[in-house]
């Protein structure tokens, strides 16, 4: 969806540019297309760090859990 969102937006910005030869109008799509295209870029590239970052934390979690709950249980069995 992203990815349509920035082709429309660019072919807005290049139809602009073809029917009004303003530098004026072209720097102020040029400046909104940036905009856009940078907001939806930063929300991508966060989602995806945000989701990477959880599962490794949670990844590291586990096994650490694991591993203290396999010495706990391997302590309990040598000294029975």
């Amino acid at each position: 969806m992203k990815k349509v969102s920035l082709f429309l937006s660019a072919l807005a910005m290049v139809a602009l540019v073809a029917c009004n030869n303003s530098s004026e109008a072209t720097e102020e799509v040029t400046e909104e297309v940036s905009e856009e295209v940078t907001e939806e870029v930063t929300e991508a590239v966060t989602e995806e760090v945000t989701e990477e970052v959880t599962e490794e934390v949670t990844e590291e979690a586990t096994e650490e859990a694991t591993e203290e709950a396999t010495e706990e249980a391997t302590e309990e069995a040598t000294e029975e």
